[in-house]
């Protein structure tokens, strides 16, 4: 058996995105920036393209910049507003300490061009509290960027409650949405929300496109330059296939959210609980208030890399964190941010489910992960010198 648990890196594209992109691709080829029919034709899907997105986010089609995923979308966001309030003296931008890395890594370029960055700690259930984030604001803080929620422990943040934090002390709000949309209710203006991003690829659409959500009268800085698109905000010829195929996907997306919610919580439910049952192991982040197709657990005694790669030759596909730092030998920042230890943050695993899982899958998972969990103690030192009493359980 294969099983696909790694939707949060990627999912599959959906039958209806795959049907929207393919007109665009044969017959309603042209350049949308070209005045003959052909372009025009091509020009209509993008007017009705935005209006359609913008209708599901709860704003005007005119706030709705097309990007080529969501690491842009945050990157133009966070130096937009970086440059807005640079220009009135105020340069202090807050955040937190377990955003995704296009947030943090533009927070530090941003730093070493003379802004200050806040970094709010998280709690150890992985929810940051809109308290903290009044308590750090100040006269000259220009930016709030707090993601929706969290890409590798599902947490879901309080986002309406910190916007309206920010919109009563005229600070703008910010929040990378890539992991929510089409899986959580978004609507930008009953969630006081400034700029978001998504990303099609997070909800069965194609790669490379997603999507800058920004408050009318917000002035964006250009990223790219070189011509007149998206309102001269994003030089380059839109990807008419991909905006289409996206389109479709988060409308197909929320057309069934309620019904997809219900099945993949009960499915990620079950998960936890069978892998709970594994000795000295700790789910990360809130167990009721994170995303429906999230799971997230640490091993003691055992390293990620090496589970990924059982499991993997087992059919299980899963990953220990972020596709965007797989590469990388350090621990999560975020479960290092949650308090885990650099040995327990080690043997992480993240499990993210759609709405095309089984329950006979996630019981396949639940005892492929105790089985290869139970291999691989029973070849490792650190667990004998736990079980020996030589060490003491940090997971109890």
């Amino acid at each position: 058996m294969q099983v696909y648990l790694d939707n949060a890196a990627t999912t599959k594209m959906s039958k209806s995105a795959i049907n929207a992109m393919l007109p665009y691709m044969d017959g309603i080829y042209g350049n949308p920036s070209s005045l003959h029919s052909a372009g025009q034709k091509a020009s209509e899907a993008l007017v009705g393209a935005r209006e359609r997105i913008a209708r599901l986010l709860g704003c005007e089609a005119r706030e709705i910049t097309f990007t080529s995923g969501g690491s842009e979308a945050d990157n133009q966001a966070i130096i937009s507003a970086a440059r807005i309030g640079g220009k009135k003296g105020k340069k202090h931008i807050i955040s937190t300490t377990f955003e995704h890395h296009a947030v943090l890594h533009t927070l530090n370029r941003l730093e070493k061009e003379g802004f200050e960055i806040t970094l709010l700690d998280v709690h150890e259930n992985g929810i940051v509290l809109p308290g903290q984030v009044a308590e750090a604001i100040r006269e000259d803080t220009c930016l709030v960027t707090i993601m929706y929620a969290n890409n590798e422990i599902g947490t879901i943040q309080p986002v309406r409650e910190i916007g309206a934090v920010c919109r009563e002390r005229g600070v703008l709000f910010h929040t990378d949405a890539v992991q929510a949309a089409g899986h959580l209710p978004i609507n930008v203006r009953e969630q006081n929300i400034d700029m978001l991003s998504l990303s099609a690829h997070k909800f069965h659409g194609p790669k490379g496109i997603g999507v800058l959500y920004a408050k009318k009268g917000i002035l964006l800085s250009n990223l790219i330059e070189g011509g007149a698109q998206e309102r001269g905000k994003r030089a380059g010829t839109e990807n008419i296939p991909a905006i289409m195929g996206m389109t479709a996907a988060l409308e197909e997306a929320y057309s069934h959210i309620n019904e997809n919610t219900e099945k993949i919580t009960a499915l990620r439910d079950r998960l936890i609980a069978g892998i709970s049952e594994i000795p000295h192991s700790i789910l990360n982040g809130d167990a009721k208030k994170r995303l429906p197709g999230n799971v997230n657990f640490c091993f003691e005694g055992i390293e990620g890399e090496s589970l990924l790669l059982l499991l993997d030759g087992k059919g299980v596909f899963a990953s220990s964190g972020s596709a965007c730092t797989s590469g990388s030998l350090e621990p999560s920042h975020v479960l290092l941010a949650i308090g885990r230890v650099h040995d327990i943050a080690h043997g992480s695993l993240r499990l993210s489910l759609s709405d095309e899982n089984t329950e006979e899958e996630i019981d396949y998972t639940i005892e492929t992960v105790k089985n290869v969990v139970e291999y691989l103690r029973g070849m490792s030192p650190v667990w004998r010198d736990l079980i020996n009493g030589k060490k003491e359980f940090i997971i109890k």
